[in-house]
């Protein structure tokens, strides 16, 4: 199932959503301007490679900034274009709500925290992994949880596909975002050493989703900046 749109409508202007898309697509298409080599020493120097992190909090800890720093860095960097535009998808049909509810500057703390949490999931994992990790799957991922816990009765057009064809129908977000959701705890496992999908981080930044919302939520009397 590939989300496309939601019904539900928000109040205010989304900026922080469309920053972070907007951040997001100028970093890849830098990524994309980089020869072959000065790539993969970008992506070695943006991701989070669990091996070295591991390595710098246990013996080298003048090294940890660099390695904390990734921690950020690696949510605004992808590996190819299906994977920064299904997760550029993914937040514009949910993070502008939840943006919605949160307010601007508590919507994107929310969504890096969700980052961190995701990363740290990850590394706790694959420790010796020196595979670096890229993408706002994570952070996103924290997101898509924040949804489902504030509108679980929401509809959202999806296409479904099926053995010979696909169709688009109306599908509560809840069963969307849990399909999702059993999907990744199904394909968690070890990490290939070759690369892949971090699952663990999906779960973790669902699950620190989960937790953070009810804290990130604001009250309608605040102020939206809030």
């Amino acid at each position: 199932m590939i989300p496309l749109k939601d019904d539900n409508p928000t109040r205010s202007v989304p900026f922080v959503t469309v920053g972070l898309i907007a951040a997001n697509v100028v970093v890849f298409i830098y990524e994309l301007l980089l020869p072959p080599e000065a790539y993969k020493a970008f992506v070695a120097a943006m991701g989070v490679t669990p091996a070295h992190l591991t390595q710098a909090a246990l013996h080298e800890p003048n090294h940890i900034l660099h390695g904390g720093m990734t921690l950020l860095t690696a949510m605004f960097v992808h590996g190819g274009i299906a994977h920064v535009a299904m997760n550029m998808l993914y937040l514009w049909i949910f993070g502008n709500n939840i943006e919605d509810v949160t307010g601007h500057v508590r919507f994107l703390v929310f969504y890096l925290v969700c980052g961190l949490i995701a990363s740290f999931c990850q590394v706790a994992v694959s420790p010796d992994s020196k595979v670096p990790m890229i993408g706002a799957s994570g952070a996103i991922s924290g997101v898509l949880a924040a949804y489902l816990i504030m509108f679980p009765a929401a509809r959202v057009l999806t296409l479904v596909f099926f053995v010979f064809f696909f169709r688009v129908v109306p599908i509560p977000a809840i069963i969307v975002l849990g399909f999702w959701f059993l999907l990744q705890v199904l394909n968690a496992g070890p990490m290939d050493p070759g690369g892949g999908v971090a699952v663990f981080a999906h779960i973790g930044g669902f699950v620190a989703g989960l937790a953070l919302i009810p804290a990130f939520r604001r009250r309608r009397s605040r102020q939206s900046l809030y």
